[in-house]
């Protein structure tokens, strides 16, 4: 960390060339003595990515940003403020601190914070950044996480972690025992230290495979921001065998859509079936991540269009945690019916259909965008169908 980055005139050259090209920097002659334009580069790319992910820390004069990967696998502000809101208490340990976003947010709801990060100069930067927020009780500690726990004769009310999902080999990994720290193996050292366990992991992370590797699973949370989800977080509690919560959400830009449900309620829900009435309804990605097909149709007094079509429909419009369209138009799926509605731009959806989109695109010709969404689709006979709809 070159503390020299935080002088006056650096971070003032790095707040008003936000949008300054960074080759042109690198190859510019030196600007500051004892700051190398590479540095400057770094902060003004790193800097440029919290813009939208991270807007306390960019609008924050003197924070220090790390390396843009730092950045990039931090959590957004978005998901960590939702993390912190799962649990309450007085002392909590963030064993893979990383930049600090999700410590800073777990600070509002806990007295106190450990804030463990194995790279010495990212905990130093992340520590500089905690003081620079006005956060006092979050404690920075450079060391493994797993390791302050062997050692430390403290316990807390809860544990957090967020494993690296990367090999030794840099390639991406997805099973929990394959990520580090493994989480599979540790998870006696963990519930010794505290009752809670927050795990987040990646959002193609399969629910029953996880399930499988962990152990006293009390709650899931899938959480998405714009139909894109972007982390599970499992909530474990020491000796609990109970039902298993699942809490999905997503965040949109008006509104923040919210569905839960228990698992032994999707085994036993009994669903309607029909063929699409005036509404048709797509599931946003959190709800499709969670598989709350058939608990989502009875919860809703919605029918589904087929049993492995996971589209709703009504005759009259409701609110619906996800996409809500008017249907247009109704037809069976045949290449002279459908080329007769002279479609040359449309929005395509597929559900439980033989074909892709790039196929059906190919086939009829349609390009991307425009007011029209197609949903090729299996109705309640198994019969295959366009459905050409409007958004509402």
């Amino acid at each position: 960390m070159n503390k020299n980055i935080l002088n006056t005139g650096v971070q003032n050259f790095i707040t008003e060339k936000i949008n300054t090209d960074i080759v042109s920097v690198l190859l510019k002659g030196a600007l500051f003595d004892d700051v190398s334009n590479r540095e400057l580069a770094e902060q003004l790319e790193s800097r440029k990515k919290c813009q939208k992910k991270l807007p306390t820390w960019f609008r924050t004069p003197g924070i220090y940003y790390p390396r843009k990967l730092h950045i990039e696998q931090s959590s957004s502000e978005t998901t960590a403020r939702h993390k912190a809101s799962i649990t309450t208490g007085k002392s909590l340990v963030d064993l893979t601190g990383g930049f600090g976003v999700d410590s800073y947010f777990f600070s509002k709801n806990y007295d106190r914070v450990h804030h463990c990060e194995t790279n010495p100069e990212l905990s130093e930067i992340a520590a500089h950044n905690f003081q620079i927020l006005g956060v006092d009780n979050i404690t920075a500690i450079a060391q493994d996480g797993i390791e302050f726990l062997k050692t430390t004769s403290a316990t807390f009310d809860c544990i957090y972690l967020d494993p690296s999902r990367r090999s030794e080999s840099n390639q991406r990994v997805f099973r929990l025992s394959d990520c580090s720290p493994d989480v599979t193996e540790h998870l006696s050292l963990l519930f010794s230290k505290a009752p809670t366990i927050l795990l987040k992991t990646a959002p193609l992370l399969d629910i029953t495979m996880g399930l499988t590797e962990l152990d006293h699973v009390k709650e899931i949370h899938i959480v998405a921001i714009e139909n894109d989800v972007k982390e599970l977080v499992w909530v474990m509690e020491r000796e609990f065998e109970g039902d298993i919560s699942i809490k999905t959400t997503n965040f949109t830009k008006t509104t923040v859509q919210q569905f839960d449900f228990n698992r032994e309620d999707e085994k036993v829900a009994t669903p309607k079936y029909s063929n699409a009435q005036n509404y048709l309804y797509e599931p946003n990605s959190a709800i499709l991540k969670s598989g709350a097909f058939k608990t989502l149709a009875q919860r809703l007094d919605l029918p589904k269009l087929h049993r492995h079509t996971h589209l709703y429909t009504s005759g009259t419009p409701i609110d619906f945690p996800g996409r809500a369209f008017k249907v247009n138009t109704v037809i069976p799926y045949n290449k002279k019916a459908i080329k007769e509605l002279q479609i040359k731009k449309a929005n395509i959806t597929t559900r439980n259909f033989p074909e892709t989109v790039a196929q059906l695109r190919k086939k009829f010709r349609i390009r991307d965008g425009g007011s029209d969404y197609l949903f090729f689709t299996r109705q309640n006979e198994d019969d295959l169908v366009l459905i050409q709809c409007a958004k509402v």
